[in-house]
Order: structure tokens, then C-alpha cells, then sequence
């Protein structure tokens, strides 16, 4: 007889998946978890940026496992953390800042330069700093979307903002749950953005998770391909050919007169060096073009060769 509890479609599901349901998940045999994160940092910081003129850096601090319960008491009474519902998942995630974080945005948005010593202040959070964090919450939202879109489609809802951890739940206290930790650092100072996603909702997007996928999946923008082919082909670069270079003391210098000649060792069949920036691009033969000189290049320079010959030549 099958339990009251029991899920009717558990049964439906291959052997492989019931077995790594009941183990659990882990975060070493997921790598594309670190990919996503590390794109929802870049993705962050590409937000904050727009708004203030310091500049705000992300970097994925780690990911690990963890009883739920656990991962909140680590941030009661210190953080403030947001539910959303994720329907594509049927499942709440939970996305927070710590109180270090919060105060360091504080500082970022309204303009200060990092000379006063940074906040360290056991209290309730302000409305102002509830409503600042509420305004992130919603970029760092559309982060984490934007991150996860290369394997699923979501669209997070906001459901609730929480002050109190016992009262930002996504599940049971005793469930397991995937955290990763998001560094921010601003203004010489620091803070950190959490994300708890519950095993049930990745469960799903498991075999999705094994394999890295390399590159980004971005359409190419064509009126901004055309304006970049057409800017480049406009672009003036100054080239220089180089015949010969001899070396001159200032005596030598000074003692030039109008009408000398300076012999040159260098014959009809020299190769020529045509740089630009003063960096060396091809090897060149001197030649004729409608009563002009004009260069035809033969070889372009290998960097490396002519790193070394220069070396062994001294």
C-alpha cells in the first residue's frame, strides 16, 4: 500500500536518478555550479557598477552543502535575505546580504570615498538600509537569472523580504541545501551575498550540472558588428619602414653639416623592418610603384625568434 506521503511519480524514474536522489548532491561533481556563480558575480558587478561612481567587485567565494537550518543560524541576526519563488523549479530560493555587505552598498550609493572607518554596529536595521537592500535584491535576482539561463530558464519571483532567519524559510529546517557565497569589495572594505538553493529544486538540472558549458550563448547584435567593421576599416595606423639604423655619438651629431653624405651599409637587396607603435610586424624588400618607393612584405616576424636571436646576439 503506498503511503500518504509517497510521491506517485517517484516510481516512474530510472533507478540511476532514485539512487543519486536519496545520496544526495555533490557540489564536486557539479562544476557547471561554479561556472554560474561565477557568471552571477560578473553579472553583479556589471549592475552595481551603473550605480554609483566606486567601483563594486564580485568573486565567487565557494560553494558547499549544508543542513538549512544550519546556513541560517550562521547569518541570524546579521543579514538581511530575501524568498523567491522560482515556478519553473516549483521550489524558493533564499538570496541575502550580510551586514557588512549592507553597510559597505550604504557607503557606495551615497557617494562616500572610504576615509571614514567602516561600520560595526550590533542593530536593527534601518528603513533606509531595508529599502537599499531591497532595490539590490532586485539585480542581484536578475543576476542569478541571467547566470542560470545557459541551462534553464527561470524567472525568480520576490515573494518577501526577512530580517529574521526563522522567519526566511524555503523548506525544512533539516533538508539539505546548496549555499554559495558571492565576496563583494568596495571602498577598501567588504561584505557578502548568499545564495541557498534547496537539493529539490537542482535535483532536476543534475545531469545539466555534470558538464561545463564553455562560452555564453549570446546572439550577436549585426547593426553593432557593421559599425565595428566599418569604424575598423576607417582606422588610420602610422606604419614606419626601417632601413638601417646606425648608432651616433652627440659629436657625431653636432658635427653634421648641410649637404654630408652618411653611408649606410645597406643594399638594394636589404630586408627592411616595417614597425608600428615600434613594434616590429613584417620583414619587408624595397622596390617601385609609379615612380614611388614601395615596400613588398615577404615574412612576418616571429616574436619569439627574434626575442631569442636578439638575446644571443648580445
Amino acid at each position: 500500500m503506498m503511503s500518504e506521503n509517497a510521491n506517485p511519480n517517484e516510481h516512474q524514474k530510472p533507478l540511476s536518478d532514485r539512487l543519486l536522489d536519496a545520496a544526495g548532491i555533490s557540489v564536486d561533481r557539479l562544476p557547471m555550479l561554479n561556472v554560474i556563480f561565477d557568471r552571477m558575480a560578473t553579472y553583479c558587478a556589471d549592475s552595481f557598477r551603473t550605480m554609483s561612481t566606486s567601483p563594486s567587485y564580485f568573486s565567487l567565494n565557494g560553494i558547499h552543502n549544508g543542513r538549512l537550518g544550519d546556513m541560517l543560524e550562521t547569518y541570524e541576526p546579521n543579514a538581511i535575505a530575501a524568498v523567491f519563488h522560482v515556478p519553473e523549479w516549483d521550489s524558493r530560493i533564499l538570496v541575502g546580504f550580510d551586514r557588512d555587505f549592507i553597510f559597505t552598498m550604504i557607503e557606495v550609493l551615497f557617494g562616500a570615498d572610504g576615509g571614514e572607518p567602516p561600520l560595526d554596529e550590533e542593530r536593527s536595521f534601518t528603513n533606509v538600509e531595508i529599502r537599499v537592500s531591497q532595490a539590490l535584491i532586485d539585480r542581484v535576482g536578475k543576476a542569478l537569472q541571467a547566470a542560470f539561463a545557459t541551462i534553464s530558464k527561470i524567472t525568480p519571483k520576490l515573494e518577501r523580504l526577512e530580517t529574521r532567519m526563522d522567519f526566511a524559510v524555503i523548506g525544512r529546517r533539516n533538508s539539505m541545501a546548496v549555499c554559495a557565497n558571492l565576496l563583494l569589495q568596495a571602498l577598501a572594505r567588504g561584505g557578502e551575498l548568499f545564495v541557498i538553493i534547496p537539493h529539490s529544486a537542482l535535483n532536476p538540472l543534475r545531469q545539466s550540472l555534470t558538464h561545463v558549458v564553455s562560452g555564453d550563448a549570446v546572439s550577436s547584435d549585426p547593426a553593432w558588428s557593421r559599425q565595428m567593421q566599418t569604424e575598423i576599416q576607417r582606422t588610420e595606423v602610422e606604419l614606419k619602414a626601417v632601413l638601417e639604423e646606425r648608432l651616433l655619438t652627440l659629436d657625431e651629431v653636432a658635427n653634421l653639416r648641410i649637404g654630408q653624405v652618411i653611408a649606410l651599409d645597406a643594399t638594394p637587396r636589404t630586408f627592411i623592418r616595417l614597425e608600428c607603435n615600434d613594434q616590429l610586424l613584417y620583414w619587408c624588400e624595397l622596390g617601385q610603384s609609379d615612380g614611388s618607393y614601395a615596400l613588398r612584405v615577404t615574412d612576418p616576424v616571429d616574436q619569439k625568434r627574434e626575442f631569442i636571436d636578439d638575446i644571443l646576439s648580445r
